[in-house]
Order: structure tokens, then sequence, then C-alpha cells
């Protein structure tokens, strides 16, 4: 998969604010914070291991290309995070999908229109993205998603 970059400052607010300096025993309670957004939104992933330096880096094993990427953008959808080196080895490996920034004014609707010529395949996105995303119209620009071939 490799490095998947993201706006650092946009994304989910896992992170306090007191864990701006990041010191040994900081980055360990956010690499805790981290593995647990992981298990939270059910995503699979054997042996998870998750080293945070300039960068998340994210090893283990999982079943689908399509597990691999979703690990990658919830990690990398979370303020505070700008990229994510995704090093999971994928069992079953299919052809990754493109990823998309999410701009003003967007709707899954408008990047399905984009994307594959018809707005009403919105659902193909929103099903790629799940569980990250709850609701269809519950985008923000800066976001990364995942867009099936």
């Amino acid at each position: 998969m490799g490095l998947i970059s993201f706006l650092k400052e946009k994304g989910a607010k896992l992170f306090g604010k007191k864990e701006v300096e990041v010191t040994k025993e900081v980055a360990l309670t956010k690499v805790q914070k981290l593995e647990a957004e992981i298990q939270r939104l059910g995503l699979n992933v054997n042996d998870l291991r998750l080293e945070l330096c300039e960068q998340v880096i994210v090893n283990g094993t999982t079943p689908t290309t399509a597990d691999a990427e979703r690990v990658a953008l919830a990690l990398g959808n979370i303020d505070g995070i700008g990229s994510v080196d995704n090093q999971l080895h994928v069992l079953n490996p299919a052809p990754e999908a493109v990823f998309y920034t999410v701009q003003e004014g967007d709707s899954l609707s408008k990047i399905s229109k984009a994307q594959y010529g018809d707005p009403m395949r919105y659902e193909a996105i929103f099903e790629a993205n799940k569980p990250m995303l709850s609701h269809p119209d519950k985008i923000y620009p800066g976001q990364v998603l995942r867009i099936p071939q």
C-alpha cells in the first residue's frame, strides 16, 4: 500500500490538547488511542502494531485490500495525523481503490458523478468507507475517502 498523506489539521478529535508536544509517554498514549479507535470501528487486523513518529506506521495482517485501506483511512482521518505508512500484509489482495480528498461543497453524489459518471452510485462510496462514515451526508472537507473501482 505505502504512504498515504492526509490533512493534519482535519479529522476526528481523538487526541487532547495536552498531547501537542510529542514525548515518549505522550506517543504511547496516542498509540493506545489509535489502537482503541481501530478496535472501536471493528476493523479486522491480526497482530496490529502501530508506531508513531513523524507518521503512523501500521503493521499486521488483514484479510482483504479493502480492510487494509480502511485501517489506513481510519488512522489518517484523525486530527493531528499527517500521513500513514500502510505496511499491512493482505491475505487476499485485490486492486487498490482510488483515494479522494473531500473538497468544500462536495457530497457523496457529487463525488460519485465525478468518479463514476453517475451520481446515484454514491452508495458504493458510502459502503466502501464504513464504519468510518455513519451517514452519507456526514463528510467534511479534508477527509480522505476510498473510491472503489
